[in-house]
């Protein structure tokens, strides 16, 4: 399976010219920017944020009820999610005013056992958003940096930033779409597909730049390693996200692991958005880059 896709991928690069490789991922990045333009004129953030980072109030109950009754229950507060844990039910609520969560308080405390009540103010969240910024910058920084000490020249490292930069917005627009928040669990994650995309984007630089052999053959030998590379990572968390979402189906006494699941499918998603990246739109500089300096030395 892993050779097929490799091969008609191989193929696909090879019999299509810079122009026509680059213009799939740019299309994708540029409806990819649409979605959180959107996002962002409607909510003021261009991607959902969830409790860490907008602040409210986490209460988990020891209780035999269902889900769908905690939702008629507690209708008139803030409910943002809300889901069922062995024999406990944990809801997440969005900040509300004092008396609100006071009376919410006194609510839950009347009425069940084992109550466990975490707040998390709107000031932290601020302070949590900031942290992840910070994050992410330093991160494209410190790659960028990195990959211009090994190859000593900018064009591997602007490849590599707009590779991960790419995917990265790919992956929050599917956050959007698929109505997953920005929790400390996904920002995880989308440190992670940097990691990833620096990853398969260093294997193409240096197998096209430091090896003997044609451009489109060392092309190649990275797309196997690299394309197998990411395969295998995909299949490992589609696993993960099965086990995670649907463990339930098989055991009562199972739950759905919310965290896990947001973390396994921004990952998938984001490690598609990255093949994508790396085998065309980075292929396509990548090889043009080389091409062009060829055609120099020629010329000199």
């Amino acid at each position: 399976m892993v050779v097929g896709l490799t091969e008609r991928l191989d193929s696909f690069v090879r019999t299509h010219n810079d122009r026509q490789l680059a213009a799939i991922p740019l299309a994708l990045f540029v409806i990819a920017l649409l979605i959180l333009a959107f996002t962002f004129a409607s909510t003021g953030a261009p991607v959902k944020l969830g409790m860490e980072f907008k602040g409210g109030t986490m209460i988990s109950v020891a209780t035999e009820e269902s889900v769908l009754s905690f939702e008629e229950t507690f209708a008139d507060y803030p409910l943002n999610n809300i889901r069922q844990t062995g024999s406990r039910v944990i809801m997440q609520f969005g900040p509300m005013s004092d008396d609100m969560q006071h009376e919410l308080v006194s609510n839950v405390v009347g009425s069940y056992t084992g109550v466990e009540i975490n707040q998390i103010g709107p000031v932290y969240g601020a302070s949590l958003q900031k942290q992840a910024v910070i994050a992410v910058i330093i991160s494209f920084i410190g790659m960028a940096l990195l990959v211009f000490l090994i190859f000593k020249t900018f064009v591997p490292s602007i490849i590599v930033v707009v590779s991960a930069l790419s995917d990265i917005i790919i992956a929050a627009a599917f956050m959007n779409v698929a109505g997953i928040e920005l929790s400390l669990g996904t920002v995880a994650a989308l440190l992670m597909i940097i990691g990833y995309s620096v990853d398969s984007d260093i294997l193409l630089n240096t197998r096209v730049l430091k090896r003997r052999g044609t451009t489109q053959e060392n092309i190649t030998s990275a797309m196997y390693t690299g394309v197998t590379m990411t395969t295998t990572t995909l299949a490992a968390l589609i696993v993960m996200y099965l086990v995670s979402t649907y463990s339930y189906l098989l055991s009562s006494s199972l739950s759905q692991i919310t965290l896990l699941s947001n973390i396994a499918i921004v990952l998938i998603f984001g490690l598609v958005a990255d093949l994508i990246n790396t085998w065309m739109l980075n292929t396509s500089i990548l090889r043009w880059h080389v091409n062009k300096n060829g055609s120099r030395r020629r010329k000199a």
